[in-house]
């Protein structure tokens, strides 16, 4: 089973590569010069693309920015909560039964 997967991952991961690359071409030459007056892009110009929009918004893996956020926990979001409510003056809260 896991020669299998060593023969077909590199096969799956250039089909989603090629697949990435084509969408972005396809996108971009249908909207950019329509909208904008831009030269059309080549197929390797659109992974170039792709992998610049991977690289600046996407992260290496992770989740991005929305990841490092979220690492706190509840006992960080309970501390600016409280901190929020003393410098606004105690806002009322709702009862600990709301649904």
């Amino acid at each position: 089973m896991r020669k299998k997967w060593f023969v077909l991952a590199p096969l799956i991961l250039a089909f989603f590569v090629f697949v990435g690359g084509e969408v972005v071409m396809q996108l971009w030459n249908w909207l950019a010069p329509a909208l904008f007056g831009w030269r059309e892009v080549t197929f390797w110009q659109a992974l170039g693309l792709l992998a610049l929009c991977r690289i600046l918004f996407g992260g290496h893996g992770g989740h991005g920015w929305r990841g490092r956020r979220s690492r706190g926990g509840i006992e960080d979001r309970e501390k600016f909560r409280e901190a929020l409510r003393r410098r606004c003056g105690g806002a009322p809260q709702a009862p600990e039964n709301a649904v």
